[in-house]
Parts: structure tokens; sequence; C-alpha cells
């Protein structure tokens, strides 16, 4: 329903999802302004950091399109709308999922994907088939981790009922950080991302394998090395069917929780 009437004023639509892309856009002229003044950023030239940002990119975007409605759950809870959609014959989290569906995130994916093949155009890495699968599996991985953490969020609502910056600071928040090579950064924050919310498996680690870079020495005595051994950089689908897998548990928990406003 929503996919229908967002294109049914397709002048509109246009103009949001450019309007969308070219906000993105100002993410990635910041990093081609930081590389106007030096030569690498961390140990990492301008086709790799570019690299980090477009899958970071595409990651985020294809889990906002599907799961970012996720964030409004709170204020469903609080006004009690959440009464009837449990009552209709779908599932609470398709629902929630595709309440006011916004095409216009789009634009985020399209951005992305004109950032990745600059940044493989920059590198000409000469990746074998199984590489560029890799680096297709690194994006779909990467969403399907967002995408938890997005759902995980939702569930925390049921008892929060508030949470949406919180929620919003992993997710946006952690793209951002993504953006950049892990080498700017400090240890403790490093394990934070790798250890704690696994967000360092969306692109870092696995893109780690295929620049060439198994566990780069830190810049400035910071940030990694990490110790971590090779087949590290495999796990990213493990990590995120971990997390899928756990989204599922909290949300089932939050479900049962939930009482009605009463209203």
């Amino acid at each position: 329903m929503w996919f229908r009437s967002t294109l049914t004023y397709r002048a509109s639509f246009l103009l949001t999802t450019l309007g969308n892309a070219l906000t993105s856009w100002l993410e990635f002229a910041a990093i081609l302004i930081v590389f106007s003044h030096v030569d690498q950023l961390g140990g990492f030239s301008v086709g790799e950091v570019a690299l980090m940002y477009a899958t970071a990119s595409c990651s985020l975007g294809l889990a906002d399109l599907f799961l970012g409605n996720m964030d409004q759950l709170g204020a469903r809870v609080r006004d009690g709308s959440v009464d009837t959609m449990l009552i209709r014959p779908v599932p609470l989290f398709a629902q929630v999922a595709a309440d006011r569906f916004v095409l216009r995130r789009v634009g985020r994916i399209v951005q992305g994907v004109l950032v990745l093949g600059w940044a493989v155009a920059q590198l000409r890495p000469g990746w074998s088939v199984l590489e560029y699968a890799l680096l297709a599996g690194v994006i779909v991985c990467g969403a399907a981790i967002f995408g938890a953490l997005w759902a995980i969020g939702g569930a925390f609502q049921f008892w929060a009922q508030d949470a949406a910056q919180v929620q919003n600071s992993v997710t946006y928040g952690g793209n951002r950080l993504l953006q950049y090579p892990p080498t700017i950064y400090g240890t403790e924050l490093v394990r934070g991302v790798t250890y704690v919310v696994p967000l360092a498996f969306v692109n870092w680690i696995p893109l780690l394998r295929l620049l060439d870079r198994d566990d780069p020495p830190p810049a400035s005595g910071r940030g990694y090395p990490l110790g971590l051994p090779g087949w590290v950089d495999f796990l990213s689908p493990l990590v995120a069917v971990a997390m899928c897998a756990l989204a599922a548990l909290l949300w089932r928990v939050g479900v049962r929780s939930y009482r009605s406003t009463g209203s």
C-alpha cells in the first residue's frame, strides 16, 4: 500500500529520492576533502576508504529500506496502536517493518553502489569471481547485521517505549564509524565494536582480507591489531545469523511482555 501510494506522485518521489542520495553524497564529499590534504588516512588510500564507505552505506541502505521504521515502534506502544496490529492475521514484525514504507531510502543504496564502482576502479584489484562474490556477501551480511540491530532496538522499545535515538546511535552512528578505517580509532573503541556490538563484521574485518591487510599495524600506536586469527575474516555470515537469532529471540520476549496502554 505504501509502495503504491509513494509512486502515485512520481515527481515528488524522484525529487525526494534525489535529495536522499545528495545528502549521502555529502558524507562521501567529506572523505574526499580529507584526502585532498593527505595521501593516506590511517595507512589506507582513498580507494580503500571509499570501499569501506560504499560497503557500509549499501548495507545500511538495505537494512534501512526494509527495517528502518522499527524506530517508530516506541510511539506505537505509547499510543496503543500496537493493539490494532496484534489482532490482524499478519505477524507483528512484518507490519512494523512495512508501516509507512519509505521508498526514497533507495537513494542511499544507489549512491553507495556508485561509490563502490568508483572505489573498485580506483583500486584495480584484479579480484577473482570468488573475491567479487565475497564483496557481495560483505554487503548482504552487513545488511543483516544492521537489520538485526534495528530489530533488537525495536524489541527494546516494548520496555523503554522511547528509545529511538539510542537505536539510531547504534545504526546510523555505526555506519558513520565504519566509513573510516579502524586504524584511526582507539583500541578500546575497536574492541567494543568487535566483541560487544559486532559492527566490525559489517565491513572492517572481511575487507581486510580483500585488501590483503590482515591485522594491519595501528596508526600512531592506536587501533588495530587485536591479535585476531586470519579465519575470523570469514565469520561475517555466522555473526549475521547469530545476530538475527538474538533479534528474533528478543522480539518474541518483547511481544510477550507487551501490555496495552488500557486507553
